[in-house]
C-alpha cells in the first residue's frame, strides 16, 4: 500500500516544475515529498502547515569548474568531483555537470574516468567536456597551447561516457569541428554545445542542422551580434537550441540578458549556469594552468586580465534574474531548474514530487534561498 501525506506544506507559492502556482500544497510522508494537490481540495482536517515565502525543486547548475577549492583542471578524482557537488549543494543547487576545459589530453582522459568513477554520486549529473576544440581568437582563459582540431580521442572518451550511461554535453566551435562530426557525437546520445567561437552565423547554422542543440555561455567568448553579421550571438538568439548565460552583472551586463530572455523565439530554451570556479565554497585565490587567478571584487581575473570562470552561485544568479534584470520569477525558476532538467532528459528533477526534503528550496520575499524543507521541518521539531 502506498504512503498517505501525513502532513500538507501549504507555501506562499510553489513552483511546479512548469508554473509557479498559490494555493498549492505539498504533501508529505516519511520524510519525502509525495504528491501536490490543491489546498482547498484537501480533505477536512487534513494537517497542514503554512510556510512564508516560495517553495521550488532545487537548482541544476550544467556548467560548473568546481567548488570548495576542488578545481576539476586540477584533480580529476571522484573527491573531487564530490567536493565540488558539496560546495555547491550548501547553496541551493542539487545537480551539478562538472565542467573540464581545454587542457593537456591526459587531463581530459582522467577526467572521464573520475566521472564515471563517480557515477551516481549525490549531485553529480554527468560531464561537460568544454574544448578543447575551441576557436583561438575566443578562448578566452583556455589555454591556445591546447587548442586542438577535434579528434577521434574525444569521441572515444564520450562513448565510453555514454556507454556508463552518463550525460555528455561537449562545447565545440565551428572553426575545429565540422558537421559530420557534430553529426556522430549527436549520435551517441551527447549534446553538442556551441562555445567560444568566432564563427559566422552560416557556419553556426551548419552546425545546428547537423544536431548541434546548445549554445555555451551566451555572449560570452563568441562573436558579437552586429547590424550585418548576427554572428555566433545572433545565431543563437534567433535559434531553438538551448542557451545557458550566466547572470551574475559581470559577465553579461544586465539589459543584455534580459534582452536575449525575451528575443529568444521559442520560450523554456535559456537557463542559467554559473560556470563557477573553485572560489564558491572556498578560499579566493587558485591556480590554473600554473597561474594564479584571484578574486577581485567579484571577479576572477588571470595573469593576462582575462575572466577566468565566475565565483557566483545560481542562488545568486536566479534572485538577479528577477530583482535586477526583471525576468518574471516563473521564467527565472524555469531557467535554474526545469529548462536544464530538461535538457539533460531528467524532467523529474524539477518537479517537487517524489523528492528528498533537502531537494527543495525555501525562498523568501526578496528571492534569496533561506534553506531547503529538511531543515525546515527539523528547526519546526526542535
Amino acid at each position: 500500500m502506498s504512503a498517505q501525506p501525513d502532513l500538507w506544506l501549504l507555501p506562499d507559492a510553489l513552483f511546479d516544475g512548469s508554473r509557479l502556482r498559490s494555493g498549492l500544497a505539498l504533501g508529505l510522508a516519511r520524510g519525502r515529498s509525495l504528491t501536490l494537490a490543491e489546498a482547498a481540495a484537501l480533505p477536512s482536517g487534513a494537517p497542514v502547515r503554512r510556510i512564508p515565502g516560495t517553495l521550488t525543486p532545487g537548482f541544476l547548475d550544467l556548467q560548473v569548474n568546481g567548488g570548495g577549492d576542488a578545481l576539476l583542471n586540477n584533480d580529476q578524482s571522484p573527491a573531487s568531483l564530490a567536493t565540488m557537488a558539496a560546495a555547491h549543494r550548501r547553496f541551493g543547487t542539487i545537480g551539478i555537470l562538472p565542467t573540464v576545459i581545454t587542457d593537456a589530453p591526459e587531463v581530459l582522459a582522467r577526467a572521464v574516468d573520475a566521472a564515471i568513477a563517480a557515477k551516481g554520486g549525490p549531485g553529480l549529473l554527468g560531464l561537460h567536456i568544454e574544448g578543447p576544440h575551441l576557436s583561438i581568437p575566443r578562448r578566452g582563459t583556455h589555454a591556445a597551447e591546447w587548442v586542438r582540431p577535434f579528434e577521434q580521442t574525444t569521441l572515444d572518451h564520450i562513448l565510453r561516457l555514454r556507454a556508463e550511461g552518463l550525460f555528455v554535453k561537449i562545447t565545440v566551435a565551428p572553426e575545429s569541428v565540422t558537421p559530420d562530426q557534430v553529426a556522430r557525437i549527436v549520435a551517441t546520445g551527447a549534446v553538442v554545445s556551441i562555445g567560444h567561437s568566432d564563427a559566422t552565423a552560416d557556419e553556426v547554422r551548419a552546425l545546428l542542422d547537423a544536431g548541434a542543440s546548445c549554445f555555451t555561455h551566451l555572449f560570452n567568448a563568441m562573436s558579437p551580434m552586429l547590424n550585418r553579421a548576427p554572428g555566433v550571438t545572433g545565431a543563437c538568439i534567433n535559434s531553438t537550441a538551448y542557451a545557458g548565460i550566466i547572470c551574475d552583472g559581470i559577465h553579461v551586463a544586465d539589459e543584455m540578458v534580459g534582452l536575449a530572455i525575451r528575443a529568444r523565439p521559442v520560450p523554456g530554451r535559456m537557463f542559467l549556469v554559473s560556470d563557477a570556479m573553485s572560489t564558491v565554497g572556498g578560499s579566493d585565490h587558485f591556480r590554473l594552468y600554473g597561474q594564479d587567478v584571484w578574486l577581485k571584487d567579484g571577479r576572477l581575473v588571470n595573469a593576462e586580465g582575462s575572466l577566468a570562470g565566475a565565483h557566483v552561485t545560481m542562488a545568486e544568479g536566479l534572485q538577479r534574474l528577477i530583482t535586477v534584470v526583471g525576468t518574471s520569477p516563473e521564467i527565472a525558476l524555469d531557467m535554474a531548474a526545469a529548462a536544464p532538467a530538461r535538457l539533460i532528459g531528467q524532467t523529474e528533477l524539477a518537479s517537487p514530487e517524489h523528492r528528498a526534503l533537502a531537494d527543495l528550496l525555501l525562498l523568501d520575499a526578496d528571492w534569496r534561498v533561506t534553506g531547503n524543507v529538511a531543515q525546515l521541518m527539523e528547526r519546526q521539531a526542535a
